[in-house]
This record gives structure tokens, C-alpha cells and sequence, in this order.
């Protein structure tokens, strides 16, 4: 018996990968968007303002922050989604990974905020002009005066109530 092998065609396996995504995958992703776009609204607005989103966009996760009615809300998610297919999906995720506690992003910032204070604290005036140079947007008078505070509160033994001032400053500095 004489076995027939099929015959392959490289022009019809070409066409198989230049399908169009099924209707599957584009529910899928559009989901995927809605949820992205629900965590973007449970953000505060201070937050939410270091996005690069759009004002359209802002706008309609504003109003969606103030409807109550159930039904009302998820279609406005949905509005939201179909707004987020023009936004830069990415770009947004990578933000929102820094503001998410639970990401190693956010921890190894956290991370170096604090290596920053305990250097400001420890050092001489070294590690502030370092840090200066780094971060010229940094209120000088002001982060002197944090650095100041709280080297003197360390020496007396007081609570570090300057020095948590300090790494909510140098944090602020760093998300903008």
C-alpha cells in the first residue's frame, strides 16, 4: 500500500498567521482593558494625574467615580475600555505597577528612598549634593531643613517623626 503524504502548501500555512484575532481574543483583551481601566478609577487623584492619560479619558473615569447605580457603573466601564483601546495600555501599566505595594517595583523604590534618607542621616554633606544633583527639582532650604530635623532628633532619641517627614519628601520627589 502506497501512503499518500499530504500535501503542504506554504502559502496556506502563511495565511493561517495572518488571521485576524478571533472574536474571543478581542473580548478577552477588551476585558482585560475594562479592569484596567477600574483599577485606574479606584486610584486617588493625585495619582490618577501622574497617568498619561488622556482628557477624554480623565473625564469619563471622573464620572464614572460619581455614578452609584449598578447598571450605570458597568456600562461606563465599558465606555472606559473602549476609550482605553486608543490609550497606551503599557505605558499606563507601567505606572500603575509603581503605586501597586505589592509590585517589585515599588518595592525596590521604596528600597532606594530609604538608602537615601539612612545616607542623608549617616553622611556628611556629600550624600545631600548627590542627591541635589540627582534630583534637581528638590527644594533645597527645605530638604535641608528635613535633613537637619532629623539628624538632631536621632541624637536625642526622640520618635522619628522628622525623619518620616523626610522619606514622605524625598517620596514625593520621586513620583514626580
Amino acid at each position: 500500500m502506497e501512503t499518500v503524504m499530504p500535501d503542504f502548501d506554504p502559502l496556506q500555512h502563511h495565511d493561517e498567521e495572518q488571521r485576524p484575532p478571533s472574536k474571543s481574543q478581542l473580548k478577552r483583551e477588551a476585558d482585560q482593558l475594562q479592569q484596567l481601566g477600574k483599577r485606574i478609577a479606584a486610584l486617588r487623584p493625585d495619582q490618577r494625574e501622574k497617568l498619561p492619560l488622556d482628557e477624554r479619558l480623565r473625564s469619563a473615569l471622573d464620572e464614572y467615580n460619581q455614578i452609584d447605580a449598578n447598571g450605570a457603573k458597568r456600562r461606563q466601564l465599558q465606555f472606559i475600555g473602549k476609550l482605553m483601546r486608543t490609550a497606551d495600555a503599557d505605558a499606563i501599566r507601567a505606572v500603575l505597577e509603581r503605586f501597586d505595594s505589592a509590585t517589585a517595583a515599588h518595592n525596590q523604590l521604596f528600597h532606594q528612598l530609604e538608602q537615601w534618607r539612612e545616607r542623608l542621616l549617616s553622611e556628611d554633606d556629600t550624600a545631600l549634593q548627590q542627591f541635589i544633583a540627582a534630583h534637581p527639582e528638590a527644594e533645597i532650604q527645605h530638604l535641608r531643613q528635613l535633613v537637619r530635623n532629623a539628624k538632631r532628633e536621632r541624637q536625642l532619641g526622640k520618635p522619628p517623626v522628622n525623619g518620616r517627614k523626610l522619606f514622605q519628601y524625598l517620596r514625593q520627589l520621586s513620583e514626580t
